[in-house]
Order: C-alpha cells, then structure tokens, then sequence
C-alpha cells in the first residue's frame, strides 16, 4: 500500500501514544477505533477522518486541532484562531456575555487589520448588535426612547 502524505501525522501520534505511556492496543480501545487502523494511521498508511482524529485526540488528551492541521484538514492560521476562540470560551473567570462581547471586539481586531472574518466567527460577528456592559449589575433601566434615551416617566406610572 502506498504511503500517503501524512506520514507527519502518525509519527506525530506515535510519538504523543509512547508520551502517554500507551500502547497501541490502549490508545486504540481509548479512542473507539480498530488496533489494524490505528496502526495504519500511525504508519501513514490510512488519512483518518476529523472525527477519528478528534477522539483520538481525546484518547491522548492534546489538542484535536494540532491532529488537524497535521492531517491537513486545518491550516495553521486557522488553528491559530479556533485555538484562541477556545480559550476565550472556555475561561470560568468570565460570564457568557462576555465571552461575546470580547469575541466580538477580537473578530472587529482581525477585520480592521486585513484578515478574513472566520466562519467560525459567525455567531459573534456584528459586535454592534451587543452592549458591552455587565450583565451581573443590579441596574434596572426604565424604557427607552427610539434614540436610546431615558423616557420621562409621569409620577403616577
């Protein structure tokens, strides 16, 4: 069988398995795939598909991202991006609507410096469409004119 261009790929898991102290049989049963396949992969013989990859990855407890871009599913910048994503989304120390609101003002950053907007930045795309203010305050605001404004509230109601 011929050898295919990911060869990179399963030196790479080879090496990640024996770090983590795994035999192939372990890693194999670990991530839900066959020993044969396994074996395959890491001798550049099969191009696993993402999702193999990923529990494979999950198996090794690395990045499934770095397993992408080593099998050519993910370009680096990519990677580089869906990694800080990843990381903004994942920090406890902040609320979810912080999460984005700073994932917006960061797509706002690339698009004002010349790169693409991501598809993976869809969700959080028109940073105009969200207030960057707390949502843990204890405020309540009143109603509002068309402009934005507070609206005048007669004593009674």
């Amino acid at each position: 069988m011929a050898s295919l261009n990911v060869g990179n790929l399963g030196e790479y898991l080879r090496e990640q398995r024996r770090n983590a102290q795994l035999s192939l049989r372990q890693l194999a049963d670990a991530a839900g795939v066959s020993n044969p396949y396994l074996s395959q992969i890491e001798r550049g013989l099969r191009k696993p598909s993402a999702e193999v990859l990923q529990q494979v990855a999950k198996a090794l407890r690395i990045s499934a991202e770095t397993l992408y871009v080593r099998a050519g599913i993910l370009d680096e910048k990519e990677r580089d991006e869906l990694e800080t994503r990843a990381v903004i989304l994942a920090d406890p120390s902040i609320n979810e609507r912080q999460k984005q609101v700073l994932l917006q003002i960061y797509e706002s950053f690339r698009k004002e410096n010349g790169f693409e907007t991501s598809s993976y930045a869809e969700p959080y795309a028109d940073a105009s469409s969200y207030e960057a203010a707390d949502e843990d305050t204890d405020t309540v605001e009143g109603p509002r004119t068309a402009d934005g404004g507070d609206a005048k509230q007669s004593p009674s109601g």
